[in-house]
C-alpha cells in the first residue's frame, strides 16, 4: 500500500467530513439523498470550501463519447462527494466511487452516508493499479 498516496488530500477530506457531520446534526437522520447534498453547499460555503454541484463529466469508450457521469459534489476541484442514505457502505459503493474517481481524473472520493444519527463515511483512493 502506498502510504503517501494514502494520505492525499487528508486535511481536505477531514474537512469535507467536519461539514457533513455538523450537516447530520442540523438536519437529522434518513431525509432523502439530495436535502444533505444542498446543505452540504450551504456549509461549504460557510467553511469556504470550493466546490462544484453536479458537474459533468463525459464517459468515453475507446476514443467515444459514450455517455455522462454527474457526480453531488466535488470539493477543493479534486475529491468526488457521493452523497448517500443507505442502510451501509458496501463494496458496491465502494466499486461505483471508484469507477466515478477513473471517469473525473480524481484521486479521491467520499462516500457520506446520512442514514443514521451517526455519520458514516470512507474515504476511497484510486491507485494506479485500479
Amino acid at each position: 500500500m502506498d502510504t503517501n498516496r494514502d494520505l492525499l488530500l487528508r486535511e481536505e477530506v477531514y474537512r469535507i467530513v467536519a461539514c457533513a457531520m455538523e450537516v447530520l446534526n442540523r438536519l437529522g437522520q434518513g431525509l432523502h439523498e439530495k436535502p444533505y447534498e444542498n446543505v452540504l453547499v450551504v456549509e461549504f460555503g460557510l467553511q469556504k470550501i470550493p466546490y462544484l454541484q453536479q458537474p459533468h463529466y463525459d464517459v468515453i469508450d475507446k476514443g467515444v463519447k459514450v455517455g455522462d457521469y454527474v457526480p453531488d459534489l466535488v470539493a477543493f476541484s479534486s475529491i468526488v462527494i457521493d452523497t448517500k442514505v443507505i442502510e451501509t457502505i458496501t463494496d458496491h459503493e465502494r466499486g461505483q466511487l471508484l469507477n466515478y474517481l477513473r471517469i473525473t481524473g480524481h484521486a479521491v472520493g467520499v462516500i457520506l452516508n446520512f442514514k443514521r444519527s451517526r455519520l458514516e463515511w470512507e474515504r476511497i483512493v484510486l491507485t494506479r493499479h485500479e
